[in-house]
């Protein structure tokens, strides 16, 4: 039997070019063939790439670069910082007598990616088995060092993966050992008669055999280094003992190919392997059938059936109705007036929209994209389980970006093409693959269910699954004494949290609070912020900011209130309790850690994350309290920084990310919750005095000058909703 390898041959065709013909003669041919690089377009609104910031925001954007054959690198990967090295290497060569075409290197595709204008044609003519399309690549080479860069080029280039870890090598097998047990060839799957005569042309269904027949012939190959006397021991090729499965993709470092140049020989990637993933196969192989193939096998059917009769009838009819010659109709476009009039009428987009940091533009609570935003979310939700930092910050500055377009979309013209799909296949179906998948997917289903556990975070949530629990019952009879206090907490509530809080019960918790600090010490003032104060209906929390004009109140007040309030029965339980700020003299955080304790870097000030409920209800009905449990963080600010606790505390999550990136990169300030520092000499910068050194007379007139000092215009609560 005969397994097809539908990719084969167009391998073998860029080999030939690219060994016999200098690298002229390759950019002609790569050109002429109409192959190209393909790169991710560079937009505010494209969900496919995040935004670069240097290693803060590493592999966040993209820069692409109208050129045919290469892309222009934003900065050059961290061991290879110029061109000179990289052309130092390849120049090298390989050994003394051995050529790169001597090496049985695999398939490999390379990234333009981080590239010099005139580097990447030298690099791909080195290569003897170079390839344009990624689909057909074994090895993807690059200047890529990171696992969360190499899932993006891979999908920038549509090809979506499923992470696989490296199996590390069987050492310490003889040669006596394999030819003692030998392991039978795997079989080969009988090919119908319909996938035997498939040619091997690369489309899906070929594709599709491939794949599952390298599924079945997966096999594991040990070679015995040690010879046993009396026995030969037969060493399989490099291509048998490589090409385990066509299904799996590497990438690699460049470093690989120049050390095998240098080397004389293809070395192991394990030691330049940064991502390993399994090809995930299309959603749909089988194209649709159309009208005209549906009719015409319809009468080859018929006549199979009966030809006799059929030609007969066809010859009489004939006969009495002489045919008049076909003319074929050319076909019309598409298209109405109404789409005309649509791009005509299209409101201008505001000049807000041309800004870079979303803390530059309003962003409302209500957009009239919501539901298009709100299946964005649950994709954002989607990277985050799966350890995606870059699509993280990408899916978060895409939506910040449509959340703040005033008008419906109607047409995704002007976004970036990673939109673009994404709004065509909401606009289609009503919801995103991703989300629709995910629906359906046991495991992604279980992880959401803990990553909702209070204490828990995508890293744990996964940990949790790769022990074997399912549920929150598993947690509780397997791991119960294995978790958090925390995290324990979260269990025993996990309904009572999950519900959401109306603006009501918010309010009347937050003057409770207010109440019992002024009993302690009267003079206090306090700010709701979180979703709140951005205007939301319901909050998933309480967060509530307390300040005074004496900077000697404030001090490790914390531990007073709290105190208070557990011994009213308001705080159930305490889940973190820090007084940092107060230990460091109430000074904003300093731009490097001193204290390098893990958690260290977030307790930026005083702080309380409690568990709340009423101590009041009705006793005559039920003996047991049975108001629900609540989440409320108490914050304590001195007052020479409240106005930046109330600002840190108030945006969404991207405008307070866009708030810290805007302060860096145009004041070259570091920006916290607990005050601005310079980041040159480290001094603190007061934002909030004016220009006579007398402090805001209240918290709210502190936010404004904030925002006045750092050169933002000012935004309400409302409109800080970047989501």
């Amino acid at each position: 039997m005969l397994a097809l390898r539908p990719f084969a041959q167009p391998t073998v065709r860029i080999k030939v070019v690219v060994v016999t013909e200098p690298a002229e003669t390759v950019k002609t041919v790569s050109r002429a063939g109409g192959r190209r690089y393909v790169a991710a377009a560079a937009a505010v609104a494209t969900a496919a790439e995040g935004e670069e910031e240097g290693e803060e925001e590493e592999g966040g954007r993209d820069v692409a670069q109208a050129r045919k054959h290469e892309i222009k690198p934003k900065r050059q990967e961290q061991g290879l910082k110029n061109k000179g090295e990289t052309t130092q290497l390849l120049a090298n060569g390989c050994g003394p007598g051995i050529m790169a075409t001597d090496l049985s290197f695999p398939t490999i595709f390379l990234l333009p990616t981080h590239f010099e204008d005139d580097e990447l044609p030298e690099v791909e003519s080195k290569i003897p088995t170079l390839t344009y399309d990624i689909n057909e690549a074994e090895v993807v080479l690059g200047k890529v060092s990171k696992r969360p860069r190499a899932i993006l080029e891979l999908r920038s280039r549509k090809l979506l993966t499923d992470e696989i870890q490296p199996t590390p090598p069987n050492k310490g097998v003889t040669a006596e050992d394999s030819s003692a047990s030998p392991q039978p060839p795997a079989k080969r799957r009988r090919l119908s008669p319909s996938a035997r005569c498939a040619p091997a042309s690369g489309d899906g269904t070929a594709s599709d055999t491939d794949s599952s027949l390298g599924e079945q012939a997966k096999e594991s190959h040990v070679a015995g280094r040690g010879k046993s006397p009396g026995k030969k021991v037969s060493r399989p090729s490099p291509e048998a003992a490589r090409k385990v499965d066509d299904s799996i993709v590497q990438v690699v470092r460049l470093a690989w190919f120049t050390d095998s140049l240098a080397k004389g020989k293809v070395l192991p990637v394990d030691d330049y392997l940064v991502y390993q993933g399994r090809k995930r196969a299309p959603a749909s192989t089988q194209p649709l059938p159309n009208a005209e193939d549906i009719l015409k096998r319809a009468r080859e059917d018929d006549t199979a059936a009966c030809p006799a009769s059929r030609d007969r009838a066809r010859h009489r009819y004939a006969a009495q109705h002489p045919r008049s010659p076909r003319v074929k109709r050319p076909r019309l476009a598409q298209e109405s007036t109404s789409e005309h009039e649509r791009a005509v009428k299209l409101p201008p987009v505001p000049d807000y929209l041309h800004t870079e940091y979303s803390c530059q533009r309003p962003a409302p609570l209500s957009s009239p994209n919501c539901a298009f935003i709100e299946q964005l979310k649950k994709v954002r939700t989607l990277r985050t389980l799966e350890g995606d930092e870059v699509g993280i910050r990408a899916y978060s500055t895409s939506i910040a970006a449509v959340a703040a377009y005033p008008y419906l979309i109607s047409s995704a013209s002007g976004c970036g093409p990673k939109i673009v799909e994404l709004y065509r296949q909401w606009e289609g179906n009503g919801y995103l693959n991703d989300v629709q998948e995910a629906a359906s997917n046991p495991k992604m289903k279980v992880l959401l269910l803990f990553y909702d556990i209070w204490g828990v975070g995508a890293k744990t949530a996964n940990d949790f699954y790769n022990r074997g629990w399912r549920d929150l019952d598993d947690i509780v009879e397997f791991g119960w004494n294995n978790i958090t206090r925390v995290q324990q907490i979260g269990i025993k509530y996990y309904e009572e949290l999950q519900e959401k809080i109306s603006r009501a019960e918010v309010e009347n918790i937050a003057a409770v609070i207010l109440e019992h600090t002024n009993k302690i010490r009267s003079g206090f003032q306090m700010v709701i912020v979180g979703g709140y104060r951005r205007g939301k209906a319901s909050s998933g929390d309480v967060d509530v900011i307390l300040s005074h004009p004496d900077s000697s109140a404030t001090e490790f007040f914390i531990n007073n209130i709290v105190a208070s309030l557990e011994k009213a029965s308001y705080i159930t339980h305490t889940l973190t309790l820090s007084d940092k700020n107060s230990e460091r003299g109430q000074a904003p955080l300093a731009l490097k850690k001193i204290d390098n304790r893990a958690g260290s870097g977030f307790d930026t000030l005083d702080k309380a994350l409690v568990v709340w409920q009423n101590p009041e209800w009705d006793t005559t009905k039920t003996p047991k309290n049975t108001n629900p449990h609540r989440r409320v963080d108490i914050i304590i600010s001195p007052w020479k920084t409240a106005g930046c606790a109330v600002v840190g505390w108030t945006g969404g999550t991207t405008f307070e990310r866009d708030l810290r990136r805007y302060c860096k990169k145009t004041k070259q300030w570091k920006f916290d919750s607990s005050g601005v520092r310079e980041r040159g000499g480290g001094e603190w910068v007061d934002l909030e005095s004016d220009a006579d050194g007398n402090p805001a007379p209240d918290m709210l007139e502190a936010e404004k000058r904030v925002f006045a000092n750092l050169g933002l215009e000012w935004r309400p609560p409302e409109e800080r909703c970047t989501g």
